[in-house]
Protein backbone atom coordinates (compact mmCIF):
# COMPACT_ATOMS: atom_id res chain seq x y z
CA UNK A 1 0.00 0.00 0.00
CA UNK A 2 3.08 2.00 0.60
CA UNK A 3 4.13 1.90 -2.41
CA UNK A 4 1.29 2.75 -3.95
CA UNK A 5 0.80 6.15 -2.53
CA UNK A 6 4.42 7.13 -3.18
CA UNK A 7 3.91 5.92 -7.15
CA UNK A 8 0.39 7.58 -7.11
CA UNK A 9 2.14 10.86 -5.04
CA UNK A 10 4.94 11.09 -7.61
CA UNK A 11 2.56 10.69 -10.80
CA UNK A 12 0.16 13.25 -10.11
CA UNK A 13 -0.02 15.56 -13.04
CA UNK A 14 -0.06 19.29 -12.73
CA UNK A 15 -3.19 21.39 -12.21
CA UNK A 16 -2.93 24.65 -13.68
CA UNK A 17 -6.21 26.36 -13.50
CA UNK A 18 -7.33 28.16 -16.55
CA UNK A 19 -4.21 27.27 -18.47
CA UNK A 20 -4.06 25.68 -21.67
CA UNK A 21 -0.33 24.76 -21.39
CA UNK A 22 -1.12 21.70 -18.65
CA UNK A 23 0.64 18.83 -19.03
CA UNK A 24 1.64 15.79 -16.59
CA UNK A 25 4.93 15.66 -14.78
CA UNK A 26 6.31 13.02 -13.46
CA UNK A 27 9.62 11.99 -11.11
CA UNK A 28 12.08 10.31 -13.38
CA UNK A 29 13.22 6.80 -11.16
CA UNK A 30 16.19 4.39 -12.35
CA UNK A 31 15.11 1.14 -11.85
CA UNK A 32 12.37 -0.47 -10.92
CA UNK A 33 9.32 1.26 -8.86
CA UNK A 34 8.96 -1.41 -6.92
CA UNK A 35 12.51 -0.83 -5.21
CA UNK A 36 11.91 2.28 -3.83
CA UNK A 37 10.60 1.32 -0.46
CA UNK A 38 14.07 -0.19 0.09
CA UNK A 39 16.27 2.98 -0.61
CA UNK A 40 17.84 4.43 2.37
CA UNK A 41 17.17 7.35 1.12
CA UNK A 42 13.37 7.72 -0.19
CA UNK A 43 12.04 9.52 -3.45
CA UNK A 44 9.53 12.77 -2.18
CA UNK A 45 8.06 15.63 -4.59
CA UNK A 46 6.87 18.93 -3.96
CA UNK A 47 4.85 21.47 -5.51
CA UNK A 48 3.60 25.18 -5.59
CA UNK A 49 1.42 27.34 -7.50
CA UNK A 50 2.52 30.28 -8.87
CA UNK A 51 0.45 32.61 -10.69
CA UNK A 52 -1.72 29.81 -12.24
CA UNK A 53 1.51 26.92 -12.88
CA UNK A 54 2.17 24.26 -10.86
CA UNK A 55 6.72 24.04 -10.23
CA UNK A 56 7.48 20.73 -9.30
CA UNK A 57 10.55 19.53 -7.82
CA UNK A 58 11.86 16.09 -7.55
CA UNK A 59 14.32 14.66 -4.84
CA UNK A 60 16.09 11.93 -2.58
CA UNK A 61 15.68 12.73 1.21
CA UNK A 62 19.03 11.45 3.15
CA UNK A 63 19.56 11.24 7.23
CA UNK A 64 22.49 11.87 9.09
CA UNK A 65 22.40 8.89 10.87
CA UNK A 66 25.22 10.21 13.31
CA UNK A 67 27.35 11.84 10.58
CA UNK A 68 28.80 15.15 10.23
CA UNK A 69 26.69 16.56 7.45
CA UNK A 70 27.96 20.10 6.04
CA UNK A 71 31.46 19.96 5.46
CA UNK A 72 31.49 16.22 6.02
CA UNK A 73 28.90 13.87 3.64
CA UNK A 74 28.27 17.24 1.57
CA UNK A 75 31.45 18.58 1.14
CA UNK A 76 32.39 21.87 1.37
CA UNK A 77 33.24 24.18 -2.09
CA UNK A 78 32.62 20.85 -4.19
CA UNK A 79 29.65 20.23 -6.54
CA UNK A 80 27.02 18.25 -4.40
CA UNK A 81 24.13 16.42 -6.14
CA UNK A 82 21.31 18.00 -3.27
CA UNK A 83 19.80 14.88 -2.44
CA UNK A 84 20.71 11.79 -2.97
CA UNK A 85 20.16 8.74 -5.74
CA UNK A 86 18.97 10.48 -9.08
CA UNK A 87 19.68 14.06 -9.71
CA UNK A 88 17.22 16.28 -7.89
CA UNK A 89 14.94 17.97 -11.11
CA UNK A 90 12.63 20.82 -10.97
CA UNK A 91 10.03 21.43 -13.76
CA UNK A 92 8.80 24.88 -14.11
CA UNK A 93 5.88 25.32 -16.67
CA UNK A 94 6.83 28.97 -17.24
CA UNK A 95 9.88 31.00 -18.22
CA UNK A 96 11.15 31.74 -14.70
CA UNK A 97 14.28 32.68 -12.43
CA UNK A 98 16.13 29.90 -10.01
CA UNK A 99 18.58 31.57 -8.00
CA UNK A 100 18.60 34.57 -10.60
CA UNK A 101 19.37 31.91 -13.22
CA UNK A 102 17.03 32.70 -16.23
CA UNK A 103 15.22 28.99 -18.02
CA UNK A 104 12.92 28.82 -20.52
CA UNK A 105 9.27 26.39 -19.53
CA UNK A 106 10.87 22.84 -19.07
CA UNK A 107 12.52 20.65 -16.68
CA UNK A 108 15.95 21.27 -15.03
CA UNK A 109 18.23 19.96 -12.32
CA UNK A 110 19.91 21.14 -9.48
CA UNK A 111 23.06 20.39 -8.04
CA UNK A 112 24.97 22.91 -5.36
CA UNK A 113 28.31 24.10 -4.28
CA UNK A 114 28.03 24.44 -0.64
CA UNK A 115 29.93 26.71 1.25
CA UNK A 116 30.42 27.26 4.75
CA UNK A 117 28.70 30.36 4.85
CA UNK A 118 27.23 30.64 0.94
CA UNK A 119 26.14 28.15 -1.57
CA UNK A 120 26.20 28.55 -5.76
CA UNK A 121 23.08 27.41 -6.83
CA UNK A 122 23.59 25.29 -10.47
CA UNK A 123 21.12 24.88 -13.22
CA UNK A 124 21.66 21.96 -15.46
CA UNK A 125 19.83 20.97 -18.70
CA UNK A 126 20.45 17.21 -17.68
CA UNK A 127 17.93 15.47 -16.81
CA UNK A 128 17.00 11.72 -16.04
CA UNK A 129 20.60 10.87 -14.89
CA UNK A 130 21.70 9.71 -11.77
CA UNK A 131 23.12 12.33 -9.48
CA UNK A 132 26.72 11.42 -9.65
CA UNK A 133 29.02 12.25 -10.27
CA UNK A 134 28.78 15.96 -11.63
CA UNK A 135 31.87 15.70 -13.66
CA UNK A 136 33.01 17.67 -16.95
CA UNK A 137 30.17 15.91 -19.00
CA UNK A 138 27.19 17.21 -16.76
CA UNK A 139 28.95 20.25 -15.98
CA UNK A 140 28.59 20.94 -19.57
CA UNK A 141 24.76 21.12 -19.50
CA UNK A 142 24.60 23.66 -16.81
CA UNK A 143 22.66 26.59 -17.87
CA UNK A 144 24.12 29.43 -14.87
CA UNK A 145 24.43 29.52 -11.35
CA UNK A 146 23.06 31.93 -8.63
CA UNK A 147 24.69 32.69 -5.19
CA UNK A 148 22.78 32.37 -1.43
CA UNK A 149 23.51 33.05 2.01
CA UNK A 150 23.12 30.24 4.28
CA UNK A 151 21.21 30.32 7.84
CA UNK A 152 21.90 28.32 11.22
CA UNK A 153 19.40 26.30 12.76
CA UNK A 154 18.59 26.33 16.00
CA UNK A 155 17.93 22.62 16.25
CA UNK A 156 19.25 20.04 13.78
CA UNK A 157 17.18 18.27 11.16
CA UNK A 158 17.42 14.89 10.92
CA UNK A 159 16.71 14.17 7.05
CA UNK A 160 17.08 16.74 4.50
CA UNK A 161 14.38 18.79 3.59
CA UNK A 162 13.28 20.58 0.99
CA UNK A 163 9.95 22.70 0.66
CA UNK A 164 8.38 25.81 -1.13
CA UNK A 165 7.84 28.95 1.04
CA UNK A 166 3.88 30.01 0.15
CA UNK A 167 3.83 31.77 -3.08
CA UNK A 168 4.08 35.32 -2.61
CA UNK A 169 3.21 37.41 -6.05
CA UNK A 170 4.57 35.68 -8.66
CA UNK A 171 7.43 33.99 -6.85
CA UNK A 172 8.57 31.61 -3.73
CA UNK A 173 11.47 30.48 -2.23
CA UNK A 174 12.81 26.58 -2.08
CA UNK A 175 13.99 25.84 1.46
CA UNK A 176 16.45 23.30 1.73
CA UNK A 177 16.74 22.64 6.16
CA UNK A 178 19.52 19.43 7.04
CA UNK A 179 21.80 19.02 10.33
CA UNK A 180 21.54 23.18 11.51
CA UNK A 181 21.58 24.68 7.44
CA UNK A 182 19.07 26.35 5.88
CA UNK A 183 19.19 27.41 2.41
CA UNK A 184 16.86 29.93 0.72
CA UNK A 185 16.52 29.33 -3.28
CA UNK A 186 14.71 32.26 -4.76
CA UNK A 187 12.16 31.35 -7.97
CA UNK A 188 9.86 33.39 -9.44
CA UNK A 189 7.99 34.07 -12.82
CA UNK A 190 10.40 35.57 -15.49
Amino acid sequence: MRIVLLIATLTLAQAQTGNSQAAPFTCWIRGSADKLAERPSPLDSIAVQIGGGTVKLCYSRPSARGRKVMGGLVPFDQPWRLGANEATSIHVPFAAEIAGVRVEPGTYTLYTIPGASKWQIVVNRGVQRWGVPIDNAVRAGDVGAGTVTTESLGAPVETLTLKFAPAAGTGTELVLEWEKTRVRIPIRRG
